[in-house]
């Protein structure tokens, strides 16, 4: 196959070309196989009347692929691709509803993205209440909301819905990378005012203090509201993602300016039903114990004795009670493992009240 342009190139350069050429069709050719096979899936989960969004199973497929890796390609490239692959025969047997924390390209879409990939439908919502809501309400299959930073810790707001709506599934989790960029359309020394949401500026504060001492910074809803904000205010600059720049036509004067360089997201898939076990997982319990010396010593220690490793512990008033707290935790296992099991039972007998909130497979930290 000649294309245009070709005739000046080295013989063996149109050759290698040519060979790809036909690579790339018999790639698309093999994608449409596999696509036909995820639509016969989808039939017999029908009628099985089973949930097409399975996080279990498509983690075993994508790491099926990495461990058979031999390279060139990066195991982080291939995850993308695949990750699309798996989104688009998804949405041949059910185009799954997604709200997220907006606006878009907001962190929160930026996870939602990572987890479903482009074959979805999205909703952008304006507060993590509302993402619990159009789950619970069924408006929407699944929502994705911030869980715990590595620098601020712990979302409130998402433990507090916990509380409000304990019948939902943590049925998947995504770890986001958080890489913060300062962007603009004028140059450094002319930047006056800084924009972000709050949780970005500080997490960029000595950065800022440091490289961009003139300015005064500025809170907004989100990062996204921030690049926007900037595209038509001269002497302005945005702490956002690389995506936001893009989308708003904002170039990115620096990248990276964390002050964190392993600065990161945990983002929960909250919906109504559990993820499958693959021998990686993690559980998720919030639970509230009686007022007595060492009651959560005593509830710490079975974990202890059944050989189960805690990975997430939190505390959070309990609206409804002044003085009385509701604990969070999550630990490696699926409740369907043994030890698992006998610690949720002994968690029942001895805590006033107990909810598993799922347990789904350990997510790897995405770039």
């Amino acid at each position: 196959m000649t294309r245009k342009g070709d005739s000046h190139l080295p013989k063996d350069l149109k050759s290698v070309r040519a060979q790809i050429d036909q690579l790339d069709l018999q790639i698309l050719e093999l994608i449409n196989k596999r696509a036909t096979l995820a639509s016969e899936i989808g039939k017999i989960k029908s009628e099985k009347n089973e949930t097409v969004f399975s996080p279990a199973r498509e983690e075993e497929v994508v790491n099926n692929v990495l461990q058979a890796n031999k390279g060139p390609m990066p195991n982080a490239t291939l995850r993308i691709i695949f990750r699309e692959i798996i989104s688009g025969s998804r949405a041949l047997q059910r185009v799954d509803k997604v709200a997220f924390l907006g606006p878009e390209y907001s962190f929160s879409h930026l996870a939602a993205l990572n987890r479903f990939g482009r074959g979805s439908e999205f909703m952008a919502v304006n507060s993590i209440a509302a993402v619990f809501e159009e789950v619970s309400r069924n408006h929407v299959d699944y929502g994705v909301v911030p869980l715990e930073n590595s620098t601020d810790g712990r979302v409130a707001d998402t433990l507090d819905m916990f509380v409000k709506l304990p019948e939902l599934k943590i049925c998947s989790e995504v770890r986001l990378r958080v890489h913060h960029n300062l962007l603009a359309n004028c140059e450094q020394t002319e930047i006056r005012k800084i924009y972000s949401k709050p949780q970005a500026l500080s997490q960029c504060r000595n950065w800022i203090a440091k490289n961009i001492p003139q300015a005064t910074l500025h809170e907004v809803t989100s990062t996204t509201a921030a690049a926007q904000q900037v595209r038509s205010e001269p002497g302005a600059a945005a702490v956002a993602s690389r995506e936001a720049a893009l989308q708003f036509g904002l170039r990115v004067l620096f990248a990276n300016i964390e002050d964190s360089p392993h600065n990161e997201t945990r983002f929960a898939v909250i919906g109504r039903h559990d993820a499958a076990r693959t021998g990686k997982d993690k559980t998720a319990v919030m639970f509230m114990i009686p007022h007595a010396p060492g009651a959560l010593a005593d509830i710490l220690a079975t974990f202890k004795k059944n050989k189960v490793n805690l990975t997430w512990i939190e505390s959070f008033p309990y609206p409804s009670a002044v003085g009385e707290y509701v604990f969070f935790l999550d630990f490696e296992g699926h409740q369907e493992d043994a030890k698992v099991k006998r610690t949720i039972n002994a968690l029942m007998k001895n805590c006033q009240t107990v909810h598993v909130l799922g347990s789904y497979p350990i997510a790897v930290l995405a770039e």
